[in-house]
């Protein structure tokens, strides 16, 4: 992830924003992170970013991708899923959870997900599915998405000013990285791992 952002730029956060809000799990918390962290002269190494630019920019990547899993869940959501859901790593339950997730909290709901991890990348799923209105679906994500940008981005921001931070992160970056992609392997594989055990609820046949 960092040496995607820190060689692309701009465009890198915007394609790492449009995938994780269309689904994939790509974690849109560490792009805004380094993002807001690059915008300080402490990493004079890596193309410098303006905050207002990183927010903007990763805001407009977010909602663009909701959009596009929203229109997904509109008109083939669970279609989708019985296809590509293994190459994905999205199954009907995932569906299920955002569903009632959307059904107990609402049209709020689509505000509130895009404030917590996980639910956020799935949210625009159960929209669609609901065949709520799109007006008040891209309000709602607009104002969610900018929420979780200014914040995560303004979090790397103050973290890059830190010397201490810089210093640990310079001497650690590599170790950091490592350790990121295994965990993110280690996230996939359980995931791939438990998409192929049968529901618990599931009765054999007579």
């Amino acid at each position: 992830m960092q040496h995607f952002i820190s060689t692309y730029g701009y465009i890198g956060l915007f394609l790492v924003t449009v995938l994780s809000s269309a689904c994939l799990p790509i974690p849109s918390e560490v792009a805004f992170g380094l993002a807001g962290a690059y915008c300080t002269t402490a990493f004079s190494a890596h193309p410098q970013f303006n905050v207002a630019s990183v927010v903007i920019i990763g805001t407009i990547g977010e909602v663009l991708g909701s959009i596009i899993a929203y229109e997904l869940g509109r008109f083939a959501g669970r279609a989708i899923v019985d296809r590509y859901g293994k190459y994905i790593l999205l199954s009907h339950k995932d569906l299920d959870a955002s569903e009632v997730w959307f059904q107990k909290y609402g049209t709020p709901s689509v505000l509130v997900g895009r404030l917590v991890p996980v639910v956020r990348a799935l949210i625009s799923l159960p929209a669609g599915l609901a065949e709520m209105k799109r007006g008040r679906f891209l309000v709602l994500t607009t104002v969610g998405s900018l929420i979780w940008a200014t914040l995560l981005t303004e979090l790397g921001y103050h973290a890059g000013k830190n010397q201490y931070f810089v210093k640990y992160f310079h001497g650690a970056q590599y170790p950091i990285a490592a350790l990121i992609v295994l965990v993110l392997a280690a996230g996939v594989w359980h995931r791939w791992h438990s998409m192929k055990q049968p529901p618990r609820h599931a009765k054999p046949r007579r």
